[in-house]
C-alpha cells in the first residue's frame, strides 16, 4: 500500500474518504471542528447518540452530500481521552481499515488521530500505520480465487495540518511499514504448510532475506550439528526425511558491542513423535515453526532499521514425526553443553532443540539471549490468547521485555523461574528429564532450559498468541491464523536498548 502526506487546508481537498478519530465527549476542534461546521454540526449530533458515542470499537460512516470536496467521512471511536493510548490507535485503525475495505474504497486518507494528546504525533502515526497494514494482511497463497478482484486499499493519505510536521510523518511512515514488513513475513512462514517450508526450504527463504536486507548468513548442518554434540536437534530430527538445519543470521550495527542473541523455535511440524498427538486439529502445528518465523522476521526488520547493535538470530529447523528411526521415550540424549537428558515424552521436542541452540549462544558471549517458542500447551491453559508467557535470570532483560509489551499491545506476564521447580526434572539415570509432569507446565520448561544458559536470558513462551486459533483474543490488526506475534515486542525493545543502559 502506498502511503502519502498531505498538508493545506482540509475543506480544499478532494478526498474519497477521510478517517476522524473521535473522543467519548469530544467537544470538536481542528480538523474535527472545521469539517463539523462545513457538515451543519453533524458530527457533533452523533457524537451524542448512543449508536455512536465515541466509544472504542464504534464506527460511524457519513456522506457529505456535496457540503465539501471529501466524499465521505469515517468516524472512528478512540475511547476516553484518559485511556488514550497507543493500543487504542492501533485497534481504531484497524477498524476504520477494514471498513473502508469492505466498501470497496481502494484509497483513503487519515487525519491524526488523537493529535491534540499527549502522545507524540510520530507515535500515532507509527502506530495508525501498523493498525492498518497489519490489519490489511491476508493469506492467500493458495486460493484460487481471482486475485483482481480481491478488495484491496492501494493508497492511504495522512493529512496534517502543519507543514513543519510533514518530516517526522514521513520517517514515521517508513519505520512502521519496515516493522510491517517483517511481522507479515513472520506471518506467512508460520501459515505456510510444512509441505512448502521444510527446514531446507526456510533456510532458502532466510538466504534470500538476508541477502536483500544486508544481513550475512550462515547455515549448519547435521555434520556440524554432530561436530558440536547436538544431540537434541539431531535425534528430533531422526523420524523425519527432511534433514535438520541450524539458521544464523547476524546483523553487524554495533562495532566491537557484544551481540543480543535471537532464539526462535521452528518445529517446521510437529505431530508429536512416538508420543503422537491427537489428530484434532494438527493440522495448526505448521504453526510451531512460529518462533523462527518472529526471528527471521525480526531480523529482517532490524536489518532494514539499521539498528546500532550487533544482533544474531538462531533458528534451529526440524519436523517431529514417527518412524522407524524416531528417538524414543527412555532414550538418553547428550547435549551440546555435555549434560545428558532422559527422553520421557517426545512431544516435548522444543526445549530438546531450543537447548542445544542455547548452549552453543555462549560461544558469542552475548549481552543476552532471548528465546521465543511455542513451547507448552499449559501457557495456552494459564494465559489463553492475551499474553505471552515470560520467565528470565534477569531483572532488567525482564522490565525491558515488559515495558515493550506494553508499549507495542504483545502484552507479556511473568511466572516464576524458582529452583524448586528444577526438583521435578531430575531423572533417575540421566542429568534431566525432558518433562516434569503436568503441574507448573509452562515454568518446568522454563527450567529445563535454565541448565542450558550462562548468561543473562528471558523465555517468552508464545503458544497462546502465535495464531488465533478462534474469536479469543482477536484483534482488529490481527486476522485469523498467524500473529507475528514477537516481532514488534522485540524490535520495540531493540530500539531503545542503549537508553536503557542494558549491559552497558
Amino acid at each position: 500500500m502506498e502511503i502519502k502526506v498531505d498538508t493545506g487546508k482540509i475543506l480544499e481537498k478532494n478526498y474519497e474518504l477521510l478517517v476522524l478519530g473521535i473522543f467519548e465527549g469530544e467537544k470538536n476542534y481542528g480538523v474535527n471542528g472545521i469539517i463539523d461546521n462545513a457538515l451543519d454540526k453533524e458530527i457533533s449530533k452523533i457524537v451524542k447518540t448512543p449508536e455512536f458515542n465515541g466509544k472504542l470499537k464504534k464506527y460511524c460512516l457519513l456522506k457529505t452530500y456535496g457540503k465539501m470536496g471529501i466524499n465521505r467521512i469515517l468516524l472512528v471511536g478512540l475511547g476516553k481521552p484518559e485511556d488514550f493510548s497507543l493500543e487504542n490507535i492501533r485497534i481504531a485503525s484497524g477498524i476504520a481499515i477494514h471498513s473502508i475495505r469492505d466498501l470497496g474504497i481502494t484509497s483513503c486518507a487519515f487525519s491524526i488521530m488523537g493529535e491534540k494528546s499527549k502522545i507524540p504525533i510520530e507515535k500515532i502515526v507509527e502506530n495508525t500505520v501498523i493498525g492498518c497494514e497489519l490489519a490489511l494482511y491476508q493469506f492467500n497463497l493458495y486460493k484460487t480465487m481471482d486475485h483482481d478482484q480481491l478488495k484491496k486499499i492501494n493508497k492511504l493519505t495522512f493529512f496534517i495540518e502543519a507543514p513543519e510536521s510533514e518530516d517526522v510523518v514521513k520517517k514515521s511512515i517508513s519505520i512502521a511499514q519496515i516493522i510491517d514488513k517483517g511481522v507479515n513475513l513472520a506471518r506467512n512462514l508460520s501459515n505456510m504448510p510444512s509441505s512448502d517450508a521444510t527446514p531446507t526450504q526456510i533456510a532458502e527463504k532466510a538466504e534470500k532475506i538476508a541477502n536483500k536486507s544486508g544481513l550475512n548468513f550462515r547455515v549448519l548442518g547435521k555434520k556440524d550439528m554432530e561436530k558440536f554434540s547436538m544431540g537434541g536437534i539431531i535425534n528430533v530430527a531422526r523420524g523425519s526425511s527432511q534433514p535438520p538445519k541450524i539458521v544464523i543470521l547476524e546483523h553487524n550495527g554495533g562495532g566491537d558491542m557484544r551481540p543480543i542473541v535471537l532464539i526462535g523455535k521452528g518445529i517446521t511440524f510437529d505431530s508429536g513423535g512416538i508420543s503422537l498427538k491427537p489428530s484434532e486439529k494438527m493440522e495448526e502445528m505448521k504453526h510451531d515453526k512460529a518462533g523462527a518465523a518472529t526471528v527471521i522476521g525480526t531480523m529482517q526488520t532490524v536489518a532494514q532499521l539499521n539498528l546500532p547493535l550487533n544482533i544474531i538470530g538462531i533458528t534451529p529447523l526440524t519436523e517431529n514425526l514417527p518412524g522407524g528411526s524416531a528417538y524414543k521415550p527412555g532414550d538418553v540424549l547428550k547435549m551440546c553443553n555435555g549434560k545428558t537428558v532422559e527422553v520421557i515424552n517426545t512431544d516435548a521436542e522444543g526445549r530438546l532443540i531450543l537447548a542445544d541452540v542455547l548452549a552453543y549462544a555462549s560461544r558469542y558471549k552475548p549481552q543476552a539471549v532471548i528465546d521465543l517458542a511455542t513451547l507448552t500447551g499449559a501457557c495456552v491453559i494459564a494465559l489463553g490468547s492475551f499474553a505471552t508467557g515470560l520467565l528470565s535470570n534477569d531483572d532488567d532483560l525482564k522490565r525491558l521485555i515488559m515495558i515493550g509489551g506494553e508499549t507495542t499491545g504483545e502484552r507479556v506476564w511473568e511466572l516464576p523461574l524458582w529452583d524448586d521447580y528444577k526438583e521435578l526434572l531430575k531423572s533417575d539415570i540421566a542429568d534431566l528429564k525432558n518433562v516434569g509432569g503436568r503441574p507448573g507446565g509452562v515454568i518446568t520448561a522454563a527450567s529445563f532450559l535454565s541448565n542450558f544458559v550462562d548468561y543473562p536470558w528471558a523465555h517468552l513462551d508464545i503458544a497462546g498468541t502465535a495464531w488465533m486459533q478462534n474469536n479469543a483474543g482477536l484483534k482488529p490488526y490481527n486476522p485469523k491464523g498467524a500473529t507475528g506475534v514477537g516481532v514488534r515486542l522485540i524490535t520495540e525493545v531493540l530500539r531503545f536498548w542503549k537508553s536503557k543502559e542494558f549491559c552497558s
